[in-house]
């Protein structure tokens, strides 16, 4: 069973450290979406400034980032967190029909 943790890292400044996490899907060789970066301050800054610069939608969720955080590179989502992939994956699709 996922433990949620609910701690939260703090900047210098006192901010909370901004998190970020990229998915991969490759349906022909995963089962479930890979973690493919993941990272927290100036390398969450990084992995959304690439996906914005190559139009990949971001979904931006505290909660889910935080989770996902958790999990180490190249590993598949496991059952537990199919929900909150689900709800990403839902608004990919919505802003992808949105922009064609």
């Amino acid at each position: 069973m996922l433990k949620r943790n609910h701690y939260r890292r703090l900047e210098n400044n006192g901010k909370e450290l901004k998190k970020a996490v990229a998915l991969s899907y490759n349906e022909d060789r995963d089962t479930s979406p890979v973690i493919v970066a993941s990272g927290g301050g100036y390398i969450a800054e990084r992995i959304i400034e690439v996906a914005n610069k190559a139009d990949i939608p971001v979904y931006r969720d505290e909660t889910a980032a935080g989770l996902l955080s958790q999990l180490e590179l190249g590993q598949e989502i496991q059952p537990e967190m199919y929900q909150v992939v689900a709800e990403i994956l839902t608004y990919i699709i919505k802003t992808s029909n949105e922009h064609s």
